[in-house]
């Protein structure tokens, strides 16, 4: 019946049993039933001191998930395609599946994501870039952006990101679609190089945050 407090989690403090009273007065009782109320009210006490202190939060777990890709990405010029993740980097409670990010609890959820994008063209091309939820189209998050062309011999490159809020029952899923007119246009996972030394680029970075409960 203790709670348990540790670096990432806690227990939720249980009502105790209180036992029956007598058909009499019996100060032993009385007492036990005291302890028994005193007990819970402190663990009480600590629980809501530890949550609700400057550092409470640190011991919350929202859903949340991280996930990347480390494989290039290509497609047919005016194709929807989906940017698919292979990599789980960290997650409590959302999942992925290839191109499905799937929540496990309803709720609100603040949606990152990232595409590290190439262009072997010498002119700028275009890339269009929009969201679906359980395979339907997301009505205004259509992004429409440039890729740098093709310069002094190296291919253009940009790095395109941004977030949405969305609101999800459990078990729904999200997907990441993009297109583009041109062929030249792909999604790069880049190798780590040295001079000086870099680590790798992910194709595609995802993350998915629980933000709040859903209105009731």
């Amino acid at each position: 019946m203790a709670t348990t407090i540790s670096t990432n989690r806690y227990r939720p403090v249980v009502a105790p049993r209180l036992p029956s009273a007598p058909n009499e007065y019996s100060a032993q009782y009385q007492e036990q039933f005291m302890n028994i109320l005193r007990l819970y009210f402190n663990q009480l006490d600590n629980l809501t001191g530890v949550v609700l202190g400057e550092s409470g939060g640190r011991f919350i777990r929202f859903p949340y998930g991280a996930f990347s890709s480390d494989q290039d990405q290509t497609t047919t010029i005016n194709t929807a395609t989906l940017m698919t993740l292979n990599t789980t980097d960290f997650a409590n409670g959302v999942s992925i599946s290839s191109s499905k990010i799937t929540v496990e609890n309803a709720g609100i959820y603040n949606l990152q994501f990232s595409a590290q994008f190439q262009n072997t063209d010498t002119a700028f091309q275009d890339v269009y870039i929009w969201l679906k939820q359980d395979g339907v189209d997301i009505p205004g998050s259509t992004g429409f952006v440039s890729i740098p062309n093709r310069h002094a011999g190296t291919n253009g490159h940009t790095i395109v990101g941004w977030n949405y809020f969305l609101e999800m029952q459990a078990s729904d899923y999200i997907e990441i679609y993009w297109s583009v007119p041109n062929a030249a246009v792909s999604i790069q996972h880049i190798a780590a190089s040295g001079s000086p030394t870099k680590p790798s680029t992910q194709s595609v970075v995802a993350t998915l945050s629980f933000v709040s409960a859903l209105s009731t």
